[in-house]
């Protein structure tokens, strides 16, 4: 009934649903124009705070028409578990339509999201606009999980899993107001999840060194094989000399992406075409660095292939080396933070050279 604020009754047929597997395909057709597609350059004057709203309004819209079409398929009563969506479509005034209205609805609130994340330019920065694309990716995902979920579940009826895709629409529509608003945050954000990957393996091979010469000792026996005395689970002599090295070269790893972040923070600028493009490739090779500190420190443990071990250990020095000169030359190394540079550039050669001269006899 017009101006009622309850939702009608749920479509009883199934053939009511097949709007809802359109808008599957739909959805999809947008997800993967989000991933694969580019942006317009210079179509028109870019406002960032422009942006930033209307990417937070469609959003917010894409979060309500997900809550619309949850409750449109669902009659029973509300347990407490369920009353959240009732509290938060009483806040909305919200007269439900039939299926296909409803599919239309999400259709056209998934497109506008899309359309608006088309607005950022790759000018604003790669890092910024890989984020920005994958919070909308990630609010389409969630918006296809529901209504597959939807289709899946009985007629009338409101699943624990819906409530789930329910509350995951939400929190990724949630995002907006949690992204970076320029290509500096979002490369200071960049950044501390590179450290936070370096700092976890680390701490997993300093933890495994101290525990004794068997790092899997917290590992049960194995009932058939019997107690593990293959030699295969320790550590050698030889292997722990090299290892310090390597934890060596690990450290300096950590301290340069700490040391960039920190001159990420202090100095980064977005005034210039240039300075936003340094930001992009610093966060690149950082990109690079963590995947390759954790590829090192899959080698190091027993039984340990040293020709490995060395190969990786190459890898990770040509990243950091390449990270450090960069940073050197970028705007965000003024002179008074070249000191720190020129440091970690003699770790990373010191480790370097005595992780050579323990691996020499394996090239």
């Amino acid at each position: 009934v017009a101006g009622s604020s309850a939702p009608v009754a749920a479509p009883a047929a199934m053939e009511t649903r097949e709007p809802l597997r359109e808008l599957c395909g739909a959805l999809r057709a947008v997800l993967a124009r989000i991933r694969e597609g580019e942006p317009g350059e210079g179509r028109e004057p870019f406002e960032l705070p422009r942006f930033w709203d209307a990417l937070g309004q469609t959003f917010k819209v894409t979060s309500q028409e997900a809550t619309k079409l949850s409750l449109a398929f669902s009659r029973s009563p509300l347990t407490s578990a369920e009353a959240n969506i009732k509290a938060r479509l009483i806040l909305l005034p919200i007269h439900f339509q039939d299926c296909r209205e409803l599919s239309e609805d999400v259709q056209n609130a998934v497109l506008a999201a899309a359309t608006v994340y088309y607005w950022l330019p790759k000018s604003k920065g790669t890092t910024l606009r890989k984020m920005v694309r994958d919070a909308t990716a990630e609010v389409v995902e969630g918006m296809i999980q529901l209504t597959e979920t939807i289709l899946s579940a009985p007629l009338e009826s409101l699943s624990q899993e819906q409530l789930i895709s329910t509350g995951g629409v939400w929190e990724a529509c949630e995002q907006a107001s949690n992204l970076p608003r320029d290509n500096q945050a979002a490369v200071v954000t960049a950044l501390a999840g590179c450290l936070g990957v370096v700092k976890d393996a680390l701490e997993e091979m300093e933890h495994a060194l101290v525990e004794g010469q068997d790092p899997y000792s917290d590992i049960m026996e194995d009932e058939e094989l019997g107690f593990r005395g293959n030699r295969d689970t320790y550590w050698s002599e030889a292997d722990r000399k090299l290892l310090g090295s390597c934890v060596g070269l690990m450290k300096a790893s950590k301290a340069c992406l700490k040391k960039v972040l920190g001159a990420v923070k202090a100095y980064g600028k977005t005034d210039s075409s240039d300075q936003i493009a340094q930001l992009d490739d610093l966060a690149d090779i950082a990109n690079e660095i963590s995947p390759s500190v954790d590829e090192l420190a899959l080698s190091m443990y027993p039984p340990m292939n040293q020709l490995a071990v060395r190969l990786n250990v190459n890898t990770q020095e040509a990243f950091l080396m390449n990270f450090l000169n960069f940073c050197r030359t970028s705007h965000v190394c003024p002179p008074s933070e070249e000191g720190w540079v020129q440091f970690l550039t003699g770790a990373v050669d010191h480790n370097m050279n005595k992780i050579k001269n323990f691996t020499q006899g394996q090239l």
